[in-house]
């Protein structure tokens, strides 16, 4: 179930009547209620699943979900007692259903100072807009123009800069955030469908433990169910897109331009270069180091160096790049 205090859990629904808006086939189960989205792993008797690629077939048979939508070819594959939405777009109508069934809270009405912090070591500076609920821990300073949804909680002596914001966000102690950093904005998902790419609604939340440092107009993206972490005491630079779901072990060290896509997960005290660049949903071991300017396409062990695009460890690159100049030397000479 998303976290309520960012998103409202609207009507519960029958699976007759999110087939029928959806325009779908219902299998079994018509007149069961679901009340949630979630993954088909972590479903629950109340919540609606997808599956929309054979990898998760596992998953599938597995499900306590009440409700499964998927192409028609797996219907079969759905247990007993769960019902069946048929769908040649599953992925698309699990994102509609989505949006029936949830929604994140705007920032409908300001609070005041008063309402928010701890004490009166709290400073908040001239243009905050707070939203309802949020809660600033003592000796926090809130700088000018920056923006705090509803539902925000910041710990103790943080410093938060100017123009921020932060949404669907929970930060701990002494949490440094730097001028323009967005905390919280929706993931990048979309699901192919007859009408065009549909948003994927980004359900998950950012966890930003004690002692982090981000720099001045990093993107942190919430996570798409679950959440996306930045442990603590990682130290991370300016201009830095950190993708939904990642989740970033302790004392990580991300220099300016560094990408991380989806699902990334990485061990404590891993280094990052500037502008290196990671496909999602890999595993950067513990003590890895990245080198500036590399590719990544596949996992890294702990304690390794990788770098070149694609990237490999750094000897194999050193060696390889060396092997290639020197054809190239050799090349010249003969035409010379």
């Amino acid at each position: 179930m998303p976290d309520t205090t960012f998103f409202k859990t609207l009507s519960p629904r029958t699976v007759t009547s999110i087939a029928e808006q959806l325009g779908a086939e219902v299998i079994r189960g018509g007149e069961v209620i679901v009340s949630a989205v979630a993954p088909l792993s972590t479903s629950d008797r109340g919540a609606i699943a997808f599956m929309g690629d054979r990898k998760f077939l596992p998953a599938l048979e597995n499900t306590k979900a009440a409700c499964v939508i998927v192409h028609p070819s797996m219907a079969e594959h759905v247990p007993e007692g769960v019902a069946v939405i048929a769908s040649r777009q599953a992925q698309a109508d699990w994102a509609r259903t989505s949006m029936m069934l949830h929604a994140p809270r705007g920032l409908d009405r300001a609070i005041t100072a008063a309402e928010a912090a701890e004490d009166e070591t709290v400073v908040i500076e001239p243009g905050v807009v707070l939203g309802e609920g949020v809660r600033i821990g003592r000796g926090t300073r809130i700088c000018a123009n920056t923006v705090i949804g509803p539902g925000v909680q910041i710990g103790r002596d943080c410093w938060i800069g100017s123009n921020v914001s932060l949404s669907f966000c929970l930060l701990g102690d002494r949490v440094k955030i730097y001028a323009g950093v967005r905390i919280g904005e929706s993931g990048f998902g979309a699901a192919g469908s007859r009408e065009g790419p549909i948003d994927i609604p980004q359900l998950g939340r950012v966890v930003v433990q004690d002692n982090v440092t981000i720099g001045a107009n990093s993107c942190v993206d919430r996570g798409a169910y679950d959440d996306t972490v930045i442990g603590e005491g990682s130290k991370i630079d300016n201009l830095i897109q950190i993708a939904h779901n990642c989740v970033i072990g302790r004392n990580n060290l991300m220099a300016a331009q560094v990408g991380l896509s989806g699902s990334i997960t990485t061990g404590d005290n891993v280094i990052f270069g500037g502008q290196a660049g990671i496909a999602d949903h890999l595993n950067i071991g513990e003590g890895a180091r990245v080198a500036g300017g590399a590719g990544v396409l596949a996992d890294i062990p702990a304690g390794e160096t990788w770098s070149g695009y694609p990237a490999r460890p750094l000897r194999r690159f050193l060696r390889e790049s060396i092997w290639l100049s020197k054809q190239a030397s050799k090349k010249g000479a003969k035409e010379s």
